[in-house]
């Protein structure tokens, strides 16, 4: 009888870490990169246009607002040591990123929160940590699956966001 009850509670479980994967109707993806011995990784879903705009999808986002910049669940940032975004400092740790229209509406802040792990659409915004002014650039092609990637660059890192027409980025140093 024992072993059935164990079997049925494998079962079970399976069931239950299956519909969780079932759930993230998105692949996830995910970028990293060492500076100076220390790891910084983003892992996010991947949603696609799929005929859509970035200008009919984020351009709608009115000031202030937020986007989870991702699919599903929310995208998780993990950094080994602090980083210096020359306008605020990321100490070493693991947060959830978001997408927020600056209040001007013509820029992006990218947001550094607290909480991870949760739904994308769970955002808490007493959670809020940093916010770090992107720079918008003009892209030579639209992309059509939600692209987030870390990279070096002069001395430190770079993360750049592509989606459509957006395409955003923040260098940082380590600390």
């Amino acid at each position: 009888m024992k072993k059935i009850g164990i079997a049925v509670l494998s079962v079970l479980m399976m069931a239950c870490f299956s519909a969780v994967a079932m759930a993230q109707g998105n692949p996830r993806g995910t970028s990293n990169m060492t500076l100076n011995g220390k790891v910084v990784s983003v892992e996010y879903g991947r949603p696609s246009l799929k005929g859509r705009s970035t200008d009919d999808l984020l351009g709608k986002l009115p000031p202030g607002e937020f986007w989870r910049l991702g699919a599903d669940t929310s995208t998780t940032f993990k950094t080994a040591s602090d980083l210096d975004f020359a306008s605020a400092v990321v100490p070493a740790g693991e947060y959830s990123l978001w997408l927020q229209r600056a209040v001007d509406a013509n820029t992006w802040n990218l947001v550094f929160n607290k909480q991870h792990g949760q739904w994308g659409t769970e955002h808490d915004k007493s959670q809020d940590f940093v916010f770090v002014p992107l720079k918008e650039s003009k892209v030579a092609q639209p992309v059509e699956t939600l692209t987030l990637t870390l990279r070096k660059a002069s001395g430190g890192g770079t993360i750049s966001i592509q989606w459509g027409t957006l395409a955003v980025a923040a260098n940082f140093k380590t600390k």
